[in-house]
This record gives C-alpha cells, structure tokens and sequence, in this order.
C-alpha cells in the first residue's frame, strides 16, 4: 500500500507511475478524499479543543455559585457534534483505505517502462536449446504413454486443471520439492517453512491478492478463509503487525500447494500441464532493509536460476516492464523454461521486489541503525514452480522411443532411477 502522504507531496510523480503502469488510478479524486478527511480531522480537533475550554469553566462556576446547567447543556451538544464528526470520519477513513489498497505499487526507478509483455527485455539466457533427430512430443502424450499422470480422472475428481499425478509421476514431483528445498536451504541459506494451506482475508490483504485479485482466489465462505495461490501470503504474514528483532535479511523456503481460479483464463493453454488450477511449488521469500532490497532480490533471481542450472535446462530471464508489472511488485525478474514441443517460453518463477508496500498493508516493522521503526522490504519468488518444470525436464530430456532421460540432479531424489520408460 501506499502512503497517502508521499501521494499527496508527489501527485504528478504517482500520476505518471499509473499511466506507465496503465492502471486506471484517479489520483485527483484520491487526494480530494484525503483533504476531506483532514479537514474533518481539523474540524473535530477544534472542536474538542473548544469543548474541554468550555468544561473546564463548569468548576469555576460551581465555586462562584453559579448555575452551571447552561454550560453543561452547550457542552453535552458539543459532544454530539463530536460523535458525528467522529462517525464521519471513520467513514472516510475506512472509504480512504479501500481506496488505497486498489492502487498498484509504484514501479522502481530501474524498471523498463513499456506498455505490455513485448517490452520485458531479456535480461541473460542460459545455456542452448536442445536439437532433435525426431519430432519431439509434447508433454501430454509422454506423460500419458508413461503413466506419469491422468488428467481425466484428476478432471472427474475435482474438474479440469486439477491434474492427478500417478506412480513415477508422482515421486517425480516429490523428488522435484525436496531436491529445490533442500538446495535452497544447504546451499543458500533460507530456512525451511512448513505453513498453513489456508489463509484469512487479512493475511490475503496483506500480500496485496485481496481486495483487487478476489476472483481469483478459492474460497471457504463458512470459515471466511482461502485456500493459498502462493507460499508467499502465510510466509511473509507471518511477522503482521509485527516489529521484527531479528537481524536483516531473513530468509525463507516454504514448499505448498497453490489454488488460482484464474477467472480470467478461460480456454488458454488448457492442455495438458500447461494452466491448472493446483500446482505444487517452493517459493522463497525475505525479509530485508531498504538499503539491501536490491542485492538481495538480485540474489534471491540467482537462486532461483540456480535450481535450473542444476536440472540443466534451457531458460531465459526477462524483466517485466512498467505495464507488464505485478500489482505489488515495484521490479520483477521472470524466469522462462523453453518447452520444444509447443516451441513456446513457459514462466515457472516470478522474483518480486515489493519494497515496502506489503509490509505497508501488513504492517511489518524493524528498527533501523537510528533505533527507529521503518517498514521492512519484502522480496520473493517461486525457487520453483511446478508442473511447468515437469514439462520442460520431459520435453527437453526425451528419446526417439518416447522415454525421458532424469538430470543427474535427480537420481538421488528417485531412488537412483535414471530415466522414466
């Protein structure tokens, strides 16, 4: 969330982060809002003010053996009006607030402007697409011939995008979460979380998913809570209205399920692995002050990079321009797999850094060298997600007679098994 206060001293400046953004912000009927309500605040503060002048003259009064009753009528109107004034200002200040948590973050000063995806610029690649000898199939029919999942009973279970993972399949996603946590916590340092699956709306809130994103979500209606999209929300709420006292950054890896409805998505990418509805994935997300949220998000892309380097596959990483932008996010790096068989670039990471505008909504604190309270910075991404990764291992790593060489990586994670045939 934003501060009201810079909006109000950098109007133009918001006003020009909206248009790069193309979000549909009124930033004019925003700062009338908030000059409402400080006028109201000014207005019930002189009257208070006015009221405790008055009440203090009742005293005097009774000591002198006047009659007081006057007075006491004019102050008990005077608290009325101060009841009013104070309604009305809850009112705006409630209206105020809705109104904030629908503004973007703003993007960061080194975030590309550009007005969609065709203006992310690629940032590095690594290593080289795979050539083939033969017309390699796409994931859907290796994994049908392998038995590796069964998406028309996982569909007649829960409906279409829940995909049922079965026999070496299934251990492959298995392998896959324990292989990326235990990197992720041996190797670079976060520590593992095990969180809850379900949230409340004000951890929802505080990640920035709710209000604006609430067709996306799954819901509880009788419990009021929500199935997670991403480990982000319980991780980083963890510490809400929280000042934190441990030492900066901090650093987490979570495996979870993830649950989107993605309303908007209808009839794209449908097949196969490509769009579903659950989809397990480790994400990894810190805790850091401002001077070191840009190394640390540099660092934190690095980890994820380094989960594909070690599976040794294709993948490209590509900054997100102004209108290409996450709604929390003030700079973001996404890390694409190539799949060869729809000859296509599949997103299996988004690395996020928010600066302090979820921290702002969940009211995460420290005390910075001064010993004051600032808000932290928050940087996450997926470390990665699946089953996009599932794709790009079996397209990448496929044989002529349809069976799929494991990177190395893995053989320990399934049993020593070195190919799926």
């Amino acid at each position: 969330m934003l501060d009201i206060r810079f909006i109000r001293e950098n109007a133009e400046a918001v006003k020009a982060a909206m248009i790069n953004r193309n979000a549909d912000v009124d930033v004019v009927a925003l700062l009338a809002l908030d000059c409402r309500r400080r006028t109201l605040v000014s207005d019930v503060e002189e009257l208070k003010a006015e009221r405790n002048k008055i009440s203090k003259s009742i005293g005097l009064m009774v000591k002198e053996g006047r009659d007081p009753e006057e007075i006491k009528t004019q102050v008990r109107g005077m608290g009325d009006k101060i009841s009013a004034f104070d309604e009305k200002l809850r009112e705006v200040d409630a209206t105020l607030r809705d109104a904030l948590l629908y503004i973007p973050n703003l993007p960061s000063d080194t975030t590309p402007i550009g007005k969609d995806e065709n203006d992310n610029p690629v940032v590095r690649s690594w290593s080289e697409k795979v050539e083939f000898d033969f017309e390699p199939k796409p994931h859907w029919d290796l994994g049908k011939a392998l038995n590796l999942f069964d998406l028309e009973r996982g569909a007649k279970i829960a409906g279409s995008g829940f995909p049922l993972f079965t026999g070496r399949g299934a251990k492959l996603e298995r392998a896959l979460i324990q292989f990326m946590l235990d990197l992720h916590t041996e190797k670079h340092g976060y520590t593992e979380i095990a969180p809850p699956f379900m949230c409340n709306d004000t951890a929802m809130t505080g990640t920035g998913q709710l209000p604006k994103f609430a067709e996306d979500m799954y819901a509880v209606p009788i419990d009021g809570l929500y199935p997670i999209p991403t480990a982000e929300v319980p991780v980083t709420n963890m510490y809400g209205n929280e000042i934190l006292s441990q030492k900066l950054p901090i650093c987490y890896t979570a495996y979870t399920p993830c649950f989107r409805r993605e309303a908007g998505s209808a009839g794209k990418d449908t097949r196969g692995l490509l769009r579903v509805h659950q989809f397990d994935k480790v994400e990894m997300v810190k805790f850091t002050t401002p001077e070191a949220s840009a190394e640390e998000h540099e660092k934190l892309t690095l980890d994820a990079e380094r989960v594909l380097q070690k599976l040794d596959l294709h993948y490209r990483v590509i900054e997100l321009c102004t209108g290409d932008l996450g709604f929390s996010a003030a700079k973001c790096y996404d890390i694409e797999l190539w799949a060869p068989a729809q000859d296509k670039w599949l997103e299996v990471s988004s690395c996020s850094n928010f600066n302090d505008y979820q921290a702002r909504r969940a009211n995460i604190r420290y005390r910075n060298e001064d010993g004051k309270t600032a808000f932290v910075h928050t940087i996450n991404g997926s470390g990665v997600a699946l089953p996009r990764l599932v794709i790009a291992i079996l397209e990448n790593n496929q044989n002529a007679d349809g069976s799929i060489d494991l990177p190395e990586a893995l053989w320990p994670y399934m049993g020593g098994l070195q190919k799926l045939a």
